[in-house]
């Protein structure tokens, strides 16, 4: 076993005592991980998500605001910042927003290595636009920029999906721009999310065949319900998979050599057992804002422990209501159906004895590979 492998397990076996101390007193740790809802606003009506339904009027904090509340000493260890939505680039500004981010950087977020932006691709011109502009000044401070374009299926059902004409042509258009901007600019890093559906577990491999083709990662996961971040509970009946798409799904994963081998390996079990075994450290080291300033410390909880817009966003992360929600993280109904991948990248690292376990399962070589390949090492400068 080499020394950098030691040294790993040293900081693991440390992340993880420290953890369990933690979760017993319901304390948080460091903030590394964020996301932010920076707009309820989006221009797909998806048969899983029913945030397009939230009415325009309803506002979404200004930039300015969100700025101001990254410039926070509680953020000052944020390793990721997660820009999603609603569709983020309907916001105004946006790569001004982008490029204060990378101002911050210098002074208030200089353990800041990435900022990933989740988007349905439609605004083509609008994407690359903004991508180009803020590429150079990300590359300069040392930040990644990682896209994330959601395709839920190759062609015209993905459009179905949607419910968004022509919008496989348009996300489509919009990949190939960025991996043409990729090639000037190293620090772009690209990949597909897609949500599994019951109408498109036949649609997996070709997904899997055009990512391999063009170099992008992907996270493929199924839909989630909760009446909190998708606002989609009462979508239950309408999206419940039957047997054949189980069976289906757990071929899928057990035969999908992936670059995020701990989700493909967990969603299998999950598949076959009905419940999730994956370590969770929501409220510890994450946490998520909604468009409205409404904090949460899981997004797929629907219990809100105050708006930025009235309270400090530390003096609401370390209050007793936050301690008690995290004491119940992992616990919960939720927790045993979840299957959101990002939970699960934030979770490893601080939590430690989970990914030790891997390690140790699948062996030093192809452990670091995945290490790499998923971007952890961050979380060990």
């Amino acid at each position: 076993m080499g020394k950098k492998t030691l040294g790993l397990i040293t900081r693991l076996l440390t992340n993880g005592l420290r953890f369990q101390c933690l979760k017993r007193m319901g304390k948080p740790g460091r903030l590394q991980a964020l996301s932010i809802e920076i707009t309820h606003n989006c221009i797909a009506r998806c048969m899983m998500c029913n945030i397009w339904k939230i009415p325009a009027e309803v506002p979404n904090l200004p930039l300015e605001k969100w700025i101001g509340l990254l410039d926070a000493d509680l953020f000052s260890n944020l390793v990721e910042l997660d820009i999603t939505g609603g569709e983020p680039f309907l916001k105004k500004n946006l790569s001004y927003f982008f490029r204060r981010i990378g101002e911050l950087r210098k002074t208030r977020l200089k353990a800041l290595k990435s900022v990933a932006v989740t988007t349905n691709g439609f605004l083509t011109e609008r994407v690359l636009s903004v991508v180009e502009q803020v590429l150079p000044h990300f590359q300069d401070r040392g930040l990644d920029l990682v896209m994330v374009c959601a395709v839920d299926a190759i062609g015209g059902l993905h459009d179905k999906i949607r419910n968004f004409k022509d919008g496989w042509q348009k996300a489509d258009r919009t990949i190939e721009g960025l991996i043409s901007l990729q090639k000037k600019h190293p620090n772009l890093i690209i990949g597909l999310k897609t949500t599994i559906l019951p109408l498109n577990v036949d649609a997996l491999d070709a997904i899997i065949q055009y990512a391999r083709l063009r170099g992008l990662f992907t996270i493929i996961s199924p839909y989630i319900i909760t009446p909190g971040r998708y606002l989609n509970f009462n979508q239950e009946k309408n999206l419940a998979f039957g047997q054949d798409d189980i069976a289906k799904m757990i071929e899928f994963f057990t035969r999908q050599k992936s670059s995020w081998d701990f989700h493909t390996q967990a969603l299998v079990h999950f598949f076959a057992s009905g419940a999730m075994h994956k370590p969770c450290t929501c409220g510890f080291n994450y946490l998520f804002l909604r468009s409205s300033g409404e904090m949460f410390l899981c997004p797929l909880i629907n219990e809100s422990v105050g708006n930025v817009s009235r309270t400090s966003a530390e003096n609401l992360f370390f209050s007793s209501k936050a301690d008690q929600i995290r004491k119940r993280i992992g616990k919960r109904t939720q927790c045993v159906s979840c299957t959101e991948p990002g939970l699960e990248r934030y979770a490893l690292p601080f939590e430690g004895f989970s990914y030790l376990r891997l390690l140790a399962r699948i062996g030093e070589k192809r452990f670091w590979e995945m290490h790499r390949r998923t971007g952890l090492e961050k979380y060990f400068v």
